[in-house]
């Protein structure tokens, strides 16, 4: 019997424990962002709370991303003990550590759930039709995790949740662009598809390498964009208090060190791999906790 259909044979509330959503692997992933998920210099329960946050974060987008079987049927799992976990009744390890910081920060279900249904959007082979349908996309994907780190700050304004949505949707929009060639390998896309349409891309420019010359300008356009959302964060970084500006700042610098990353590479993702150099990160942290232009 395959892996595959090892898990997949598996009763209803047993796939959680397959290995690759083990605590240990699920979090084997920080470090390997493009920003900073808790810095370590911040008081140990503030550090674990996020860490905590963004296990079950990671732990959704492994359900979704590296899991084998039915990843629908696993997310629906996931999803109930990730309710489960708001009643302190969670099975997975990652879900219970979850529920002392819910109840600690009056955390609600919605912002994990909607990173559930990017998730199930995502194993549909989405090919994002312009960028509204992105923006859409990163509604579910990206701004849950801003939200939920300002409710862990209890900054949770209503102009910072807007800022921190832009600040978020930039980020993911600029992962899409580091992974265009690995994602549509996996069958998906997400550059509108408007834009790759207007520049002459098509299905075999996304994984050529060298970049096509009209993949390199729809890149730039999406780099572009980024940096116009990114720029949210200065004002939101300047109305933050305490440990939440340099958080949030870091979270923001790696967007900007990413679209430089892109810029240095001729908005070229194919050739090589993309990654943002810790001296552009540090260097943009530091603006947006002073003050300043990018």
């Amino acid at each position: 019997m395959s892996s595959a259909q090892g898990v997949a044979a598996l009763p209803r509330g047993a796939r959680l424990a397959a290995p690759e959503l083990a605590p240990e692997a699920v979090l084997g992933r920080i470090g390997r962002e493009n920003f900073p998920v808790a810095l370590r210099w911040l008081p140990r329960a503030l550090r674990s709370d996020l860490i905590a946050i963004y296990g079950v974060a990671r732990l959704i987008d492994e359900a979704g991303d590296a899991a084998h079987g039915d990843r629908l049927a696993l997310l629906d799992e996931v999803e109930t003990d990730l309710r489960a976990a708001f009643a302190g009744a969670a099975r997975h390890p990652l879900l219970r550590r979850l529920t002392p910081v819910a109840a600690a920060h009056d955390l609600r279900p919605d912002p994990f759930v909607r990173l559930v249904e990017a998730n199930r959007f995502d194993q549909r082979a989405p090919d994002l039709a312009s960028w509204d349908a992105l923006r859409d996309y990163c509604r579910l994907s990206a701004e849950p995790v801003g939200e939920l780190v300002l409710r862990v700050f209890d900054q949770a304004s209503d102009a910072n949740l807007r800022d921190s949505a832009a600040v978020c949707t930039a980020l993911q929009v600029l992962e899409h662009c580091q992974d265009v060639a690995e994602d549509a390998r996996a069958g998906r896309c997400y550059l509108p598809g408007d834009d790759r349409a207007g520049f002459g891309v098509g299905a075999e420019d996304l994984v050529a390498a060298p970049a096509s010359e009209g993949l390199r300008r729809c890149m730039a356009l999406q780099v572009e964009r980024s940096r116009a959302l990114l720029a949210h964060g200065d004002a939101l970084c300047a109305r933050l208090r305490g440990f939440a500006r340099p958080v949030v700042a870091g979270y923001a610098a790696g967007g900007w060190a990413t679209a430089d990353a892109l810029e240095r590479a001729a908005f070229d993702p194919n050739q090589r791999a993309v990654r943002p150099r810790r001296s552009a990160m540090l260097r943009h942290a530091l603006r947006l906790m002073v003050g300043g232009r990018a």
